[in-house]
């Protein structure tokens, strides 16, 4: 996120952190990405890390309450843990264990404290497009983590879509969105405008994904697009596992290409040929999740700043593409 949390202190992570044996001597927020909250930390001798704050407030596909969501975070953090630390998989940037041997501190009721090893590269940007020879080496990169014996801890991700009956129901009568923030009428509005196609999309993604065939599961990242992938010579490392999960290929393939000569690299590598029904399915549900989470953020109490003015230009885009 590029706005701090209203509602929190830098000195509570820096008393977390001594869970991790961690005495930081400078605490440095870094305006990153878009859902979670990042730091930089230094310690006296200079030594880094890099630090996720969690709102388990707003992580819906994590559980629709702080405490479901603190659970299954941990165990997206363990996933990610294990298949760098047991299966070896290098370009897994996984969080480090607590002294206690958690991966995800709480803080408070509401937020969770995740820390990374600083790790030098390249960082990509969401919406960017990457050239052949990287989208390949992405491509190259999920072949080994799909062929990876899933962890013990791993969540199974069917395609089901959390939220989806609550949007179904705003859509229906958008003034119990209620009116917690700036954008909270002006979303209602939306919804007004655009909720017959919204929920048709909806009753869609719902067939399609009843239909899908969900036999063959592997080990997902589940959002391997360019904002996550940090680049060295050697070739991408993955980043932000709390989408981590047990489900199709196409799952993470989709964000990649749907060119069918780049994605037969993919098949030679693994012998499973994607299915351009599961792609096409992952991405409207990609759509679906922003607009679940983003109505859910304006039906909550929220303030106007970068982050929830650029959620709402995004929402509006969104609403607009379903149309279509």
């Amino acid at each position: 996120m590029l706005d701090r949390p209203v509602d929190f202190d830098d000195h509570q992570i820096k008393d977390a952190l001594a869970d991790w044996g961690i005495h930081a001597e400078v605490l440095t927020h870094v305006p990153l990405g878009f859902g979670d909250h990042h730091w930089s930390a230094t310690d006296t001798s200079g030594r880094r890390w890099f630090l996720t704050l969690v709102d388990l407030e707003h992580k819906p596909f994590l559980g629709g309450d702080p405490d479901t969501a603190l659970r299954n975070l941990r165990r997206a953090m363990d996933t990610a843990a294990e298949l760098h630390d047991a299966h070896g998989l290098g370009f897994v940037v996984a969080p480090l264990r607590a002294t206690g041997g958690t991966t995800a501190l709480r803080i408070g009721d509401r937020y969770a404290l995740s820390v990374f090893p600083h790790t030098e590269g390249s960082p990509g940007d969401f919406g960017q497009e990457l050239t052949p020879d990287q989208r390949a080496q992405v491509l190259d990169t999920l072949a080994r983590l799909h062929g990876r014996t899933p962890p013990a801890e791993i969540r199974p991700t069917p395609p089901s879509l959390a939220g989806a009956d609550r949007l179904a129901e705003l859509t229906v009568d958008p003034g119990r969105i209620g009116d917690h923030g700036p954008f909270a009428e002006p979303t209602a509005e939306l919804l007004a405008e655009h909720g017959g196609a919204l929920r048709a999309r909806l009753d869609e993604f719902g067939r399609r994904a009843d239909e899908a065939d969900a036999s063959r599961a592997v080990p997902t990242h589940g959002e391997p697009h360019p904002g996550n992938l940090l680049w060295r010579e050697s070739g991408p490392l993955f980043v932000d596992w709390d989408t981590v999960g047990l489900a199709v290929p196409e799952r993470d393939l989709w964000l990649v290409t749907d060119d069918p000569d780049e994605l037969a690299r993919y098949a030679e590598a693994t012998g499973h040929r994607p299915d351009p029904a599961l792609l096409s399915l992952y991405g409207l549900r990609w759509d679906l999740q922003v607009v679940v989470e983003f109505v859910d953020w304006f039906a909550a109490p929220h303030q106007r700043g970068t982050d929830t003015e650029q959620a709402w230009r995004d929402l509006g885009v969104i609403l607009r593409r379903l149309e279509r």
